[in-house]
């Protein structure tokens, strides 16, 4: 069969009710499963209407799923480079009347937890910094059992049905025939693929957004994406939204501080978490939930049980009903972090789930994923996994057995001993009872079919700085494309968007062809409100508390100068950090040594959140000669940084290209330098430095 080049490349897409606009012919065979049966339908599982629960019958979501999770031994397929903490979680808001889950009713309580943050894509040795989705996965163990939130820290998804869950994670790792790129989508097989899936198109806004790049996993939100069931004694439902906030509020970093620091220091996130711990600063997040009922989801504009899809904040406020506090890293990383097993079947009598297609297959991937990557069925014996309750049941022996279960009895219904344990009608977990009708069929609901209102109503809720940055986020990861006719057809996805910025990206690709939309059933909604919710920068908490603050001396420097700013700055919960030519430190004016925390060549400005230039005429000029010097200020610029600098370091400042504006002080005294600080960065500042598209 010929292979296509790259301006011959087919363009097939999938519809924006799932159906297929491609079929087998010429050069397509038709796609068969492992046994050779051929395919009618991979876009949609099995379900038992359009919204109902999809079906164990379906083979081929099994099939193609197992055969994913088994693909990898022994790291994860996904999510391979995590860090994880322990802590509890607390209760502050009773639930009862809603759940009869005990963690969600007792007040006070503290329940431990273990959490394990994560990229995505790349492999457990790549960089912290790859712009991707961060996975916030929080496990607690409660007195009826473990209760798992396997979220992440972007709200909604690429894709409505675990069918394509394979077929996305194919696209994004490295590509199969080379290796490479790792720990990053810019590349073909990944835009090949979500330019032929429209419902991709809202995720693409959040991961092309600065919440793909946060500044430390402290602060970052997460979600559970899904909408999932409550259940009182009564054994009424309610539908569930999860959200976790982060106390700091939230904060990113710079693209290009993104790339650096990822060379700078690959560890960046898991060194910053493991020290906040370590040092006393315990990271914290509020749990709130949206609740709502049949009626609210009925009359919701979309579809909640589409995984592509949120609800606003503005329309369904959080309400917070607790917290959970990270105070003890773990004793042993690969004993805990790399053997934690998390399932979004783990949990507890009152929690239950929705039909949604995502969630449905997720399901069943967890547990399978783990039985190769742990090597038994025993794994939930493993002590990070082990619930802090009782287990009894009637499962035996297997691999790595670790409890000595006594008695003659491994069977249920019996007889023969008095303790063997039973099921429990009244405090054992059940389903919700939902009513169930229609035919068997593989369909995508045409409720899910709107792919485009949201991710325009997501861009109109951010900023100007933050929509510049996901337009320059698109143009970098295309521009890495090599296939035109892939960056053609995704602009026509984003003109379906919003052909404002459709256009803006082309400009920056510098397409000059006539963009055609992409065939769509439904057209984008503009009179969606907007969400500052959705805004990082809108939601950011002023403050210096656990920030750095890098330092740059040299010979000459006023030690009472710096002293007088670590004073300041510690009041305020931040730290100095001393950059120098030499680890050993340099000579400061009065004759004495001030001893560095990081060689000029190894502390880069970009692991610090402002810096402070604090050198004597003498030692400027030295150093505006040196370019790790020179990059080391211009790089603080370029990041809009707060910079801090003494009336000697002028010299290095214009070698560097320092321009003045509000957020270059120099000479200024350390109280209204760190007031400065503690407002974040200069976005004014930002199109003096980068072109904006």
């Amino acid at each position: 069969m010929a292979k296509l080049g790259h301006e011959e490349a087919a363009d097939h897409s999938i519809g924006n009710g799932g159906e297929l606009h491609q079929a087998a012919g010429e050069t397509h065979p038709p796609m068969s499963s492992q046994r050779g049966l051929i395919i009618a339908d991979d876009e949609n599982s099995l379900k038992a209407n359009e919204r109902g629960p999809v079906l164990i019958e379906d083979h081929l979501l099994i099939e193609k799923t197992q055969h994913f999770d088994h693909e990898r031994i022994p790291e994860r397929v996904v999510h391979a480079r995590g860090y994880g903490a322990k802590g509890y979680f607390e209760l502050t808001d009773s639930l009862e009347g809603i759940s009869k889950a005990g963690v969600l009713t007792r007040v006070g309580e503290k329940t431990p937890a273990f959490v394990r943050f994560s990229t995505v894509a790349g492999n457990a040795g790549s960089s912290d910094l790859a712009r991707d989705v961060r996975g916030f996965a929080v496990k607690m163990y409660t007195p009826e059992g473990n209760w798992d939130i396997v979220g992440n820290n972007i709200p909604v998804f690429f894709i409505q049905d675990s069918i394509k869950f394979t077929d996305l994670i194919h696209s994004v790792k490295q590509e199969p025939d080379r290796g490479f790129p790792q720990a990053q989508s810019a590349h073909d097989t990944f835009w090949d693929f979500v330019s032929l899936v429209p419902e991709s198109t809202h995720m693409l806004m959040w991961i092309m957004s600065d919440r793909a790049i946060p500044r430390s996993f402290r602060m970052m939100e997460g979600f559970g994406v899904h909408t999932f069931r409550l259940i009182n004694n009564a054994g009424k439902s309610t539908y569930v939204k999860f959200h976790w906030r982060p106390k700091l509020g939230m904060e990113s970093v710079i693209w290009d501080e993104a790339l650096k620091i990822s060379g700078a220091d690959p560890d960046f996130h898991r060194r910053d978490l493991w020290n906040a711990i370590d040092e006393g600063n315990f990271p914290e997040w509020e749990l709130g939930v949206q609740l709502f009922d049949e009626e609210f989801a009925q009359s919701f504009d979309f579809d909640v049980l589409d995984a592509t899809k949120l609800i606003p904040e503005e329309t369904l406020p959080l309400r917070i009903i607790g917290k959970l506090v990270l105070d003890r890293n773990v004793d042993n990383y690969f004993a805990e972090t790399e053997q934690v097993a998390f399932a979004t079947t783990n949990v507890v009598p009152g929690i239950d789930f929705s039909n949604d297609p995502l969630l449905q297959g997720r399901n069943l991937s967890y547990i399978d994923t783990q039985l190769t990557r742990l090597g038994t069925p025993n794994y939930q014996q493993i002590p990070v996994n082990a619930p802090r309750c009782p287990v009894m049941n009637m499962q035996r022996d297997g691999h790595h057995q670790m409890l000595p279960q006594k008695g003659r009895v491994s069977y249920s219904p019996s007889s023969l001993e008095a303790d063997a344990p039973r099921p429990d009608a009244v405090k054992g977990f059940s389903s919700f009872k939902a009513h169930e009708e229609g035919d068997k069929m593989r369909v995508r609901a045409a409720s899910f079919a709107d792919h485009f209102s949201q991710a325009l109503q997501f861009f109109n809720s951010q900023t100007e700085p933050e929509q510049n940055h996901i337009v320059s986020a698109f143009i970098f990861e295309l521009s890495k494309v090599e296939t035109k006719a892939i960056r053609t057809r995704m602009l026509g996805q984003l003109a379906n968007v919003d052909a404002t910025i459709a256009q803006r990206v082309a400009d920056g690709l510098g397409m000059t062809e006539p963009i055609k939309p992409a065939a769509t059933t439904v057209t984008v909604r503009t009179d969606l409100k907007v969400s500052p919710a959705l805004s990082i920068v809108q939601k950011m908490v002023p403050g210096l508390k656990t920030k750095l603050i890098g330092v740059l001396i040299a010979d000459g420097t006023d030690a009472a100068e710096v002293l007088a700013l670590e004073t300041a700055a510690g009041k305020l919960g931040a730290k100095v950090k001393i950059v120098a030519p030499k680890i050993g430190g340099a000579t400061t004016s009065d004759g004495k040594t001030l001893e560095a925390d990081f060689q000029l060549a190894g502390g880069a400005s970009v692991l610090f959140d402002a810096v402070f230039v604090a050198l004597s005429e003498d030692g400027a000029k030295l150093l505006s000669t040196e370019a790790a010097a020179v990059g080391w200020v211009h790089d603080a610029f370029s990041h809009l940084k707060v910079i801090g600098a003494t009336s000697g370091a002028q010299a290095l400042l214009d070698a560097a290209g320092v321009v003045p504006d509000e957020g270059v002080l120099v000479g200024a005294d350390a109280d209204a330098y760190l007031s400065a600080a503690a407002n974040g960065r200069i976005y004014d500042r930002e199109p003096n430095v980068r072109t904006v598209y």
